[in-house]
């Protein structure tokens, strides 16, 4: 059997990762600074990360949530202080897509409506509803229909207010930095407003911060540079710093039944271990303080790079976007100057590295942007 070819992938194969080094078979070292999509939160085989698991599996490495799991308390509790977000719960599940496929059930449950509002077709989402909202929109969906899902332009308000006026929205769906978009970070005053309409109309805010939350932005969850406090909060991707686990996030509006919501492999113990982990390091080791001030200083570095355009993000997640196509130069980066990069469109570079990143690694990464865009 052969693989199912969807992606494109690179003659390289990683053997080692420490921190914000990979290396690969052949002994070649290369500098993170896309971190899996924003998955390595905390840096590849953290020690303390690595022993945690390690530990867990010495006991019971995997079981269903029909047993008390006392770890899914212990992360839910640290979370909740971490975060901010002490008054409200926690349901865990496995991915991003299931993150947000239980927001919107838990929204159509509670206030018996089916339509949801997203904006840019970016949200995250892979399985029936969530997929509906790809960040391809080349990708037409089969399940558009199914779920109801109508796109509104980015920061556009009136037509927020427009289509959530007519009382039919279940919920609305934003991410706190719109990151396939091409690191988009929403206004502040565009976040109050979504916040106070759908207050007024009994739908359900729900912030999708799977890519922006755990500490990228430079706060706990991005939305919190608004001031804003949404009904429904979905985390995944840096949760685990590669281990697969999602929440959600659900304020105390939300009444709790049993079968509301499901998940298979969702909040078993080998994954709350990983969860537990990376919460112990982002406390310990600063690591949020440090995406605020490690991003701030990359975006300063990147000014006056040749053909640069725009600089996009917050945080740790980042965006420059070029006059031109940035193929050739991720390409360039990466087998001339070891360093990994992701993309966005055409013209864009997208920046999601390790949170515990430093400003000498990004003196690296902006020398070596400055020789390939010369030489390109």
């Amino acid at each position: 059997m052969k693989l199912f070819d969807v992606y494109p992938l690179y003659d390289i194969e990683p053997v080692k990762a420490h921190l914000t080094t990979i290396w690969d078979k052949d002994g070649n070292e290369y500098l993170d600074f896309y971190g899996g999509h924003a998955v390595i939160s905390i840096g590849h085989t953290h020690p303390h990360y690595v022993k945690t698991i390690s530990e867990q599996l010495g006991k019971i490495g995997f079981y269903s949530n029909s047993v008390k799991n006392q770890l899914q308390l212990d992360v839910a509790e640290k979370l909740g202080k971490l975060s901010g977000y002490e008054d409200y719960t926690l349901f865990f599940c496995n991915s991003g897509a299931e993150a947000n496929e239980n927001a919107f059930k838990l929204a159509s449950f509670t206030n018996k409506r089916s339509k949801v509002i997203a904006f840019s077709q970016s949200f995250h989402g892979r399985t029936s509803g969530a997929v509906a909202a790809t960040d391809n929109p080349s990708i037409v969906s089969p399940f558009n229909s199914m779920h109801n899902i109508e796109f509104l332009p980015w920061n556009d308000i009136a037509a927020a207010e427009n289509a959530i006026s007519k009382g039919d929205v279940s919920a609305v769906i934003i991410e706190g930095v719109q990151g396939v978009g091409g690191i988009n970070v929403p206004d502040t005053a565009f976040l109050k407003a979504l916040e106070s309409l759908t207050k007024q109309y009994g739908t359900f805010l729900i912030l999708d911060e799977i890519q922006s939350g755990y500490g990228r932005s430079g706060k706990f969850f991005a939305h919190q540079y608004a001031a804003i406090r949404p009904d429904i909060i979905t985390v995944a991707k840096g949760m685990g710093n590669g281990f697969p686990i999602a929440g959600v996030l659900i304020s105390p509006a939300f009444t709790a039944s049993y079968g509301m919501l499901g998940t298979t492999f969702g909040g078993n113990h080998l994954a709350c271990a990983a969860a537990q982990a990376v919460l112990d390091v982002i406390e310990d080791e600063n690591l949020i303080q440090n995406a605020a001030e490690v991003g701030d200083y990359l975006m300063n570095a990147a000014k006056g790079l040749k053909g640069l355009k725009e600089i996009r993000g917050i945080g740790l997640i980042v965006g420059l976007e070029f006059e031109f196509p940035v193929a050739p130069i991720r390409k360039k980066l990466l087998f001339e100057e070891c360093i990994f990069t992701g993309y966005s469109g055409k013209n864009t570079i997208r920046l999601l590295p390790p949170l515990c990143i430093t400003k000498n690694e990004v003196d690296r990464l902006i020398s070596s942007l400055k020789i390939v865009l010369e030489n390109n």
